[in-house]
């Protein structure tokens, strides 16, 4: 099983209001639902969320679902890491958990094609310890941690987040070439958010027409 953990616990203090409840789209999405939309439409099966900051708000958009663990941080401004950790421990609770997907609610725009790639090239190298998507030299989202480093993510430091394991596992980690721009976009100020998701928002008429 290769759950899906989302780490929606920051408190989006350069956007100024929090990431996981802002729209998207005209489907009456948040980025945070949408998101698990498409996790869902590209293959996953249990998801994990992870909530820290406006945590009792984020859960008010979540519907009761049994494919869906909701767990609070209460360590998040700790750093993404401590977050990413609360999401693996919860993950391995499902069962037997051979990987896991991590994504960011920072990164709404994701494809599910994106994400069923992702999933066939992990399933289809066992030994790769991490796959993530590339464009170019640029790597995004989502990023598969195999078993194997779930145990060097702990021993991580905190102050520097889970990047120190990937860059000691770069040789070995297997890249997916991908067109979709938005698993490289990451929406973190309110500037992002109007070059990147207010297009997608239905224009409301200023007047009569």
């Amino acid at each position: 099983m290769i759950p899906a953990i989302v780490l929606a616990a920051g408190k989006s203090s350069r956007m100024g209001r929090p990431k996981a409840l802002l729209p998207i789209g005209d489907s009456g999405d948040t980025f945070l639902t949408h998101i698990l939309k498409t996790l869902r439409d590209g293959g996953i099966e249990r998801l994990v969320v992870v909530v820290g900051g406006y945590r009792d708000a984020v859960r008010a958009t979540l519907a009761d679902d049994e494919s869906l663990t909701v767990v609070d941080n209460p360590d998040f401004e700790q750093g993404q890491l401590t977050s990413l950790l609360v999401g693996l421990a919860a993950a391995e609770a499902l069962g037997d958990v051979d990987a896991v997907m991590m994504t960011l609610v920072d990164l709404p725009l994701i494809s599910p094609a994106t994400v069923k790639a992702v999933l066939a090239a992990c399933r289809q190298s066992p030994r790769a310890p991490l796959v993530r998507p590339r464009r170019g030299t640029h790597h995004g989202h989502p990023v598969i941690f195999r078993r194997s480093l779930f145990g060097e993510l702990r021993a991580a430091d905190p102050t520097k987040g889970a990047r120190p394991v990937v860059q000691a596992h770069r040789a070995e980690e297997l890249s997916v070439d991908v067109t979709d721009e938005g698993a490289f976009a990451d929406v973190d100020t309110q500037e992002d958010y109007e070059r990147l998701i207010r297009p997608t928002l239905r224009r409301v008429p200023e007047g009569p027409v």
